[in-house]
């Protein structure tokens, strides 16, 4: 009877491994099309939230439309979209919103590359600490506004100027998140970590960036944030010849006092947001998930 009951116990364990592992694809389609139903399970309960939202959002938008309340002449959603859909057909706004993305993504990792190195200095260096600390959280709270007739002025009315205000109104985000991670480790692991020979880029790589690893997702969502704020900024402020950017499309339908049409950038701006906000909240749905949080 103990030997039947160890041979279930071990054919219990090497059917767990194999569904941890890559030998899933050698499961029968039952066990695949488990798998898969989960993975759609989690994608829905994901995402019905957030569709649900919307369409509360439309029903409110088109209440207000068709209302006019005070008098507001506010655009249809059926117009809207419609103009929005117009737009998706030309490869202008593709363009755009390529470039936008382009700024984006090269801007944050710029911010990044910044923000890890002076943030890891600073929260293992007490007197760099002590001396730029403040500093950091200073430039952090600084309006991104206020920087643009300083890079207008060093880079003129070029990419440079947008990327140098995305990077300082991000890296210190990063940076903050990185220290007050650390702020956070216990001691004792620490020590653990000393008893079994780990100094210096070892140390920091293998126990302390893993342990700080939350406070640094939150840090660099809120860099994202900043960094996207800035950018929008930029793209309206600094406007650059024969090269189309969602800022641009924006400040061209201001000019030409088209409402619709400035609407359905709005969203296409909406949606990029949403968009980059789902993608932080899975990374920090796995993070509670391998420590046990969810």
């Amino acid at each position: 009877m103990a030997e039947g009951s160890s041979q279930r116990g071990a054919g219990v364990a090497t059917t767990a491994t194999a569904l941890a592992g890559l030998d899933v694809l050698d499961l029968p389609p039952e066990a695949r099309a488990s798998g898969q139903r989960q993975v759609l399970a989690v994608a829905w309960r994901v995402v019905w939230p957030k569709a649900l939202a919307v369409i509360i959002a439309l029903a409110a938008w088109e209440l207000i439309s068709v209302s006019g309340w005070k008098k507001l002449i506010f655009p249809a959603p059926g117009d809207t979209l419609s103009n929005l859909w117009g737009q998706l057909q030309t490869g202008l706004l593709w363009h755009a919103i390529g470039t936008t993305l382009y700024r984006a993504v090269l801007g944050f990792a710029l911010a990044l590359l910044v923000g890890v190195v002076i943030g890891a200095l600073v929260s293992r260096v007490r007197p760099l600490r002590a001396a730029i600390g403040s500093l950091i959280t200073g430039l952090q709270t600084m309006p991104s506004i206020a920087w643009f007739p300083f890079a207008i002025i060093l880079f003129g009315l070029t990419t440079q100027s947008i990327l140098f205000v995305v990077v300082l109104a991000a890296w210190s985000s990063i940076a903050n998140g990185l220290i007050a991670g650390s702020d956070l480790i216990s001691p004792l692991l620490l020590k653990n970590a000393h008893m079994m020979g780990l100094r210096g880029i070892s140390l920091y790589c293998r126990v302390i960036l893993p342990a700080l690893l939350p406070a640094f997702v939150a840090g660099l969502k809120q860099a994202w944030a900043f960094a996207w704020h800035s950018l929008m900024a930029g793209e309206l402020l600094v406007l650059i010849a024969n090269q189309p950017s969602v800022g641009v499309l924006l400040s061209t339908d201001q000019d030409q006092s088209d409402l619709v049409s400035a609407t359905a950038i709005i969203i296409v701006i909406l949606a990029i947001g949403i968009i980059v906000d789902m993608v932080f909240g899975v990374a920090e749905r796995g993070i509670r998930r391998r420590r046990g949080l969810a």
